[in-house]
């Protein structure tokens, strides 16, 4: 099996959607495929790489529907002035969907069928129906039999389709309060903001032009939703959303996020070829189904497979990121893998920084890979939990 490299990574800033207030998103003028088209000739012109090189183009989104529809992948192909020739995939797998597009990527190097692979991912939850909305609107129909069949009574899909009652679910089971919740949320904002004002996350976006609700143009090259002044006290006075007596609420729960960004993967032998430094290896993958009803578990069995396919216990880890959908997929992350907090989301998550569905996973290993070359550390994992019960993780290991 060939190496796999990751040899550049490039992302949009995260827009914060403010549901009932599109104009208030600073990329609400602009579609997810748009957004996605800006960044895949400028990741490729930065590394001097020609359209015409790339073997497959891998594109994850969440919300595949409306204006996300791809065209089996094709039309961010076209949107991004690539050749015709280049094929393309669309790949869901809710929020694991980019790093399921790394996994395929990574898949199809090692086995000698591709030298260049873009991994990509997008989404915009402003633009496209969102939460309940897909099923009021009928964009999506769910298969009445797993609502009415009794073999399916257990895990109450009425719930289970809707990720905060999930969430609540993982508080009960794991018996993690509001207080620790909220704790981990301001944390959250307290290292993206460090991140933000260090330039350490302006390294990694790409700057973008966009059209506001004042019809003035504003370059976008940070991420919209980091509160630098966030709060406990602030977070405490936040209702639940979900439940009246539930604990998880806006402040500890990821926002309505639009962004995109893309990795260019290569074999170890086509990056030294071309006398790029890349910034990581990909030691291994790991992915899992758990019990849909607590799909915020997802990432402890994934993870668990990535280090025994890796040969590594989670001691061995110098870095994690590990996705914030809500507070309480960390922190139960934490305990069930016995991580030090300390080596976890150091930049802050996605309760920050945002969680643009389908285009997450590019940013956690991008980031995390990142994070090693900062810091010169060796090994990372990434990893998400995933609507309907399943994780994904992703283990890397830096290259110079």
């Amino acid at each position: 099996m060939q190496d796999v490299v990751i040899a550049g990574y490039l992302r949009t800033a995260c827009s914060k959607v403010k549901p009932g207030d599109p104009g208030k998103d600073w990329f609400h003028a602009l579609r997810a495929d748009d957004l996605l088209a800006e960044v895949v000739p400028q990741l490729l012109q930065r590394h001097g790489i020609e359209g015409s090189e790339v073997d497959d183009f891998l594109v994850g989104s969440a919300l595949g529907v409306s204006e996300q529809w791809t065209f089996g992948g094709r039309t961010p192909v076209f949107l991004a002035n690539l050749p015709a020739k280049v094929p393309a995939k669309f790949i869901d797998q809710q929020c694991g969907s980019s790093m399921a597009a790394i996994h395929t990527g990574f898949l199809e190097i090692a086995a000698g069928y591709a030298d260049l692979v873009l991994a990509a991912g997008m989404e915009h939850m402003g633009r496209v129906p969102v939460g309940p909305t897909l099923f009021d609107q009928g964009t999506i129909s769910v298969n009445p039999r797993l609502y009415r069949e009794e073999r399916f009574g257990h895990w109450d899909m009425s719930t289970t389709m809707h990720m905060g009652f999930t969430a609540e679910k993982l508080c009960s089971e794991s018996g993690f309060g509001r207080e620790a919740l909220d704790r981990w949320a301001v944390r959250s904002h307290q290292r993206a903001a460090k991140a933000q004002q260090e330039g350490f996350l302006a390294d990694e976006i790409l700057p973008i032009e966009a059209r506001q609700a004042s019809g003035e143009v504003m370059t976008v090259c940070r991420d919209q939703g980091v509160r630098e002044n966030a709060q406990p006290e602030d977070l405490a006075k936040l209702a639940p959303v979900f439940r009246p007596d539930g604990l998880i609420t806006a402040g500890n729960a990821s926002p309505l996020n639009a962004g995109a960004g893309a990795l260019l993967l290569m074999s170890r032998a086509r990056a030294e070829s071309r006398q790029l430094e890349p910034l990581a290896t990909i030691r291994a993958i790991g992915f899992a189904g758990v019990d849909p009803t607590l799909m915020g578990a997802g990432p402890i069995p994934a993870v668990r497979m990535a280090l025994k396919k890796a040969g590594l216990e989670a001691a061995d880890i110098d870095y994690w990121e590990i996705n914030e959908a809500f507070s309480i997929v960390v922190l139960n992350a934490i305990r069930q893998l016995k991580i030090d907090p300390e080596r976890v989301n150091v930049n802050g998550g996605a309760i920050a920084i945002g969680h643009p569905l389908g285009a997450t996973g590019i940013r956690l290993v991008g980031t995390l890979a990142r994070t090693l070359q900062r810091n010169g550390a060796r090994l990372g994992c990434a990893a998400a939990c995933i609507g309907g019960g399943q994780g994904i993780a992703t283990i890397i290991e830096r290259t110079n």
